[in-house]
């Protein structure tokens, strides 16, 4: 019998966003590949509240900054990092969550998203150079839930962001169970996980837009087999 999973996508759907249009035929393409069938729920950030995410076996918050209910998206992320529920963040996604561990793990109650945020400790800070619709080569951690899933140390991958991790708190915050996992040629973070949960991994880069190639997303198909764990 097949094995049924159910996952959230937490974002604000626009049919014009690249990632948005990538992401349901990443899933599939994930799901065929693992013989599982996937339910696949898109949740706009202001619904977060009326729904049990406990009913889902997984979160991926998609790309898509800033949401329309951030608290709602932070609140979501928090619950998913406590609660050992496999996650996974791309773009935005990756930016909430690392302001939401940097307030709540690493205790920066001022941590914020420059892009939303006038004051505070911007631990998310406007990019050198912009990468909307840009793309580059990310490097891995040896032995990095992103390496195993890509089965290599390298890829190239497609983006569309102004914001990323400010390097002035790149040592801070890895200093306790958040990891930096992957890089790009510059040296700047483009991946994290956290090494006390089970599966939780976010990247800058959108690795879903493999999908509109037919191609499958490594990291769709390692949060997936997550999920059917």
């Amino acid at each position: 019998m097949t094995q049924s999973v159910r996952v959230a996508l937490i974002g604000d759907y626009r049919a014009n966003a690249v990632a948005h249009q990538a992401i349901p035929p990443a899933v599939q393409l994930a799901a065929k590949s693992l013989s599982l069938n996937v339910t696949a729920d898109w949740i706009a950030t202001p619904e977060i509240e009326q729904r049990n995410l406990a009913d889902y076996d997984a979160i991926w918050v998609v790309p898509g900054s800033p949401y329309l209910n951030d608290e709602g998206v932070f609140a979501t992320i928090r619950w998913a990092r406590e609660n050992h529920k496999p996650f996974l963040g791309s773009c935005g996604g990756f930016q909430y969550a690392i302001v939401e561990y940097s307030r709540h793990v690493l205790g920066w109650e001022d941590a914020s998203h420059a892009e939303t945020d006038k004051e505070g400790r911007w631990v998310i800070a406007p990019l050198a150079c912009s990468l909307v619709e840009q793309r580059g080569t990310v490097t891995f951690e040896p032995g990095s839930r992103i390496a195993q899933a890509y089965g290599a140390l390298e890829s190239d991958e497609g983006y569309h962001c102004n914001f990323g991790v400010n390097p002035e708190f790149s040592a801070a915050l890895a200093s306790k169970t958040l990891k930096i996992i992957s890089w790009d040629l510059d040296g700047d973070v483009r991946g994290i996980e956290l090494t006390d949960h089970p599966f939780f991994v976010a990247t800058l880069f959108q690795s879903e837009r493999a999908a509109l190639q037919n191609r499958l997303s490594p990291l769709v198909v390692a949060w997936l087999q997550a999920a059917a764990q």
